[in-house]
């Protein structure tokens, strides 16, 4: 299962030719069963110059260069006009990563696991040896550390945490949410007086991987539901709640004066949105970086229509090393609003979440936010489209595919997201999509 460019060379990011817009190839593509299926231009690396893969990489797969800080961890760095992640040995590298690896959990993936590679750490060699075949270069969010502790093969990771969703479970009043977890009217206890200690105590667990050059950096949360609502939604809770206080509090300041009639307009809800931002940032971010100082904080991840509010990335850039976007909706990247969030924040862009399903799978595929195609080809070549409108902005220093396997019906404790979709890049019996690993 290996192409031409099966390694995506970081040579092209280089090259001197100016990477075209989305081409001439045309793609079916829908956003869930049932709806309009419409043609997408898509720009394939077959139309494209060829380059060389890359060689003499580092350690870490990093290509040698003289002119980034070599560090002896991963950091980011700005060369020219791109921004680029940077190895310990300073190599420039993009991250292209896989989300979730790990072994499917029911019954049945058990028995497959069994039935064809034999043992979990065979499954792991196996598996990291098949990433780095096909081009993958590093691990997302939610990789199974302990199942792949034996495996003789090592790819940097991202690790995500969760300090507000930890804090709500230890709360209570917290409830599963598609994706995510869910908190009472969209509002995270940000204001509680007992997160600030809560997440001190959280971040030690950071402290056994604080001097691994292997970690990139670290997630503080999946998804939140920051929104441009926050203010309405906080004062609607009981007056008694620490949210509702410190909303009432924050609007009372804003307006010079406690009471009093104040219709409530945009303005005051992206401030307040910011403000929550910034203290939910100032907590989680001292946290971190006391306890892992030597890797990247790749802040809570993104998503949904607060991508699109510019006063935003302002907040997060003054605390966060990288911007992540969990990114849904888009089947080329929208070139102004990768250059919004670089530019407003001043910190480099990592896309923690995307990806395509394919009607061939025979799954029903009516969960989760990705894009359905006809076949496996279509969706190698959303992979390969999407990731050079990528390279193409230059603020984007990796992408992670959202998952290693196909979502497996019959386990019932995963969130409504991840049910019946063919999200993986092999079966949820472990049988790889040769299309779409050969793009």
């Amino acid at each position: 299962m290996k192409s031409r460019l099966c390694n995506f060379p970081i040579l092209l990011t280089l090259s001197l030719f100016a990477l075209p817009c989305a081409g001439e190839v045309i793609v079916k593509a829908t956003s869930k069963p049932g709806r309009t299926w419409l043609d997408r231009p898509t720009t394939l690396l077959s139309e494209l110059p060829s380059e060389p893969e890359d060689k003499g990489l580092d350690s870490f797969g990093g290509l040698p260069t003289k002119d980034a800080r070599v560090t002896g961890y991963f950091h980011t760095q700005k060369l020219g006009s791109r921004w680029w992640l940077v190895t310990p040995q300073g190599g420039l590298f993009i991250s292209r990563g896989i989300n979730t690896l790990s072994p499917v959990s029911t019954k049945a993936g058990k028995d497959a696991l069994i039935a064809k590679f034999g043992t979990t750490s065979k499954w792991a060699d196996q598996t990291l040896d098949l990433l780095k075949q096909n081009g993958f270069n590093s691990l997302g969010a939610w990789a199974d550390s302990e199942a792949l502790a034996s495996s003789q093969v090592h790819l940097p990771q991202t690790v995500i945490w969760g300090f507000m969703s930890g804090y709500g479970k230890q709360r209570g009043g917290t409830h599963q949410a598609p994706g995510h977890t869910g908190y009472p009217n969209d509002c995270p206890f940000i204001f509680d007086s007992e997160f600030e200690p809560f997440c001190e105590q959280y971040a030690k667990q950071l402290d056994t991987m604080r001097d691994e050059p292997s970690i990139i950096g670290h997630y503080s949360d999946n998804e939140l539901p920051w929104s441009i609502k926050m203010l309405e939604n906080y004062l609607s809770l009981p007056a008694s709640d620490p949210g509702h206080a410190a909303a009432a509090k924050w609007l009372a300041s804003r307006n010079g004066k406690i009471g009093g009639n104040h219709e409530i307009n945009d303005s005051d809800r992206v401030g307040f949105l910011c403000f929550t931002m910034e203290r939910y940032l100032t907590i989680t971010a001292a946290a971190i970086r006391r306890h892992a100082p030597n890797h990247l904080f790749l802040g809570p991840r993104l998503h949904g229509s607060v991508i699109r509010i510019p006063e935003v990335f302002t907040a997060l850039g003054s605390k966060v090393d990288v911007i992540s976007i969990n990114y849904y909706g888009a089947w080329t990247p929208e070139e102004s609003l990768l250059e919004m969030w670089s530019q407003r924040s001043g910190k480099p862009i990592l896309i923690s979440e995307f990806y395509a399903k394919a009607e061939d799978s025979g799954m029903p595929n009516t969960s989760g936010a990705g894009w359905l195609v006809k076949n496996q080809k279509d969706r190698g070549a959303f992979y390969q489209n999407f990731t050079l409108g990528l390279i193409r902005s230059g603020v984007c220093i990796g992408w992670h595919w959202h998952r290693y396997a196909d979502n497996d019906p019959n386990d019932q404790h995963l969130d409504p997201s991840n049910r019946d979709s063919n999200k993986g890049i092999v079966s949820n019996r472990y049988e790889p999509f040769a299309d779409l690993l050969d793009a």
